[in-house]
Order: structure tokens, then C-alpha cells, then sequence
């Protein structure tokens, strides 16, 4: 798997739902290229990926009708290196606590996620966060977003919100519970880049 994080590297980036858009112009000026990944032949060729926010549930259907799903299995089976942000953590989560029973998940980083564990979009609010290693806080959306009960011990919390884990990482498997494409402050994906 080559290094991310130059001007040579590809991102796909999943656009089946969300802000996707929003993080394809994050990467870009964290220094890589994006393409869009609605179905198997967008996969080839990339470097890293990034699974935007959604609805979890339906993200996942769209995942299996698209032919994504074991595509992106196997990629991640094979290291390559993925950011999923809110339903994006709840994809690539070990468990979903209160998933639904045809949800289906990649078990890709060691956490149980909590669908909307802070509540519903009337609940969505901004915070500001302490990041490990930047040197300024975090602007950080939420919206409708999973909450992290538990992490293995493999896993490294990066940032927390209220004691609770909203940012970790694990092997190339980044997640975070928010939204950090909302933000315009692309350091999110910048160390995402730098450290898979």
C-alpha cells in the first residue's frame, strides 16, 4: 500500500449519501486527489477512503445493491487505509448496539457505537475539541451523531467529548463522531493522510 498524503495520492471518497462533496474538498487541500465511489470499478487505483456521514442503515443497503459492500471488505481486509466519520464510524464499528437486524457493519476498528447517542437532530450541537497533537481545538458538528460504549484495547482515542471517545484510531482505520467536513478546518483529514 503506497504513502498517503502527497499531491499523487487518490481518495476515494463514498457518495452514496452525505457530505461527501464537503470531504472531497477537505482532502484536496490537505494535499491529495478525490474521486468519487459509487460503484466497484471506483475503487480502483485509490490509496485511502473516506466514509462520510448518512443514515447508517440505508448507507448500508445502498453498500450491497451497489456491489460496494465486499469490495470494500476486501480492501480493508487488505490494509487499505479508511477515515468514516458519524455513520461512517457506525459502519466500520465492531458492533452496533441498536442496529437493526439486516445492518450490516465491516468490523473494520474495535468500538461499539450507540446510533444517535446524543440524540436527534434536534439534539445536534457544535463543540469545541482537544485533539491529540494539535495545537488549537477542534470546531466539531454533531448531528445525530453515534455515540463510542466501548473500545477494545487496541484501539487509540484520539479525542473525547464528556468522557466519551469521538475520535480513534486503529491500525488505518480512523473514525470520528462528527462532522469535520462542516468545518472548513481540514486538520482532521490532514492527519488522516499523515498516519495511515
Amino acid at each position: 500500500m503506497a504513502t498517503v498524503g502527497g499531491p499523487d495520492r487518490l481518495v476515494g471518497v463514498l457518495a452514496l449519501q452525505g457530505a461527501f462533496v464537503a470531504h472531497q474538498r477537505a482532502i484536496e487541500s490537505a494535499g491529495a486527489r478525490t474521486r468519487q465511489v459509487r460503484l466497484p470499478g471506483d475503487l480502483g487505483g485509490i490509496d485511502a477512503l473516506v466514509m462520510p456521514g448518512g443514515e447508517s442503515t440505508t448507507m448500508s443497503k445502498l453498500l450491497v445493491s451497489s456491489g460496494l459492500f465486499d469490495e470494500i471488505k476486501a480492501l480493508l481486509s487488505d490494509g487499505l487505509p479508511v477515515l468514516g466519520t458519524c455513520a461512517g464510524m457506525i459502519l466500520l464499528a465492531t458492533e452496533v448496539l441498536d442496529g437493526r437486524p439486516d445492518q450490516l457493519s465491516f468490523g473494520a476498528i474495535d468500538i461499539a457505537v450507540q446510533r444517535n447517542g446524543y440524540g436527534r437532530q434536534v439534539d445536534s450541537f457544535e463543540t469545541d475539541l482537544d485533539v491529540v497533537g494539535f495545537e488549537r481545538p477542534f470546531h466539531a458538528v454533531f448531528i445525530r451523531a453515534p455515540k463510542v460504549a466501548a473500545v477494545g484495547a487496541n484501539v487509540e482515542v484520539l479525542a473525547e467529548y464528556d468522557g466519551v471517545p469521538v475520535v480513534a484510531r486503529q491500525g488505518h482505520v480512523m473514525v470520528a463522531s462528527f462532522h469535520p467536513e462542516l468545518t472548513g478546518d481540514a486538520r482532521l483529514h490532514a492527519r488522516f493522510l499523515q498516519e495511515v
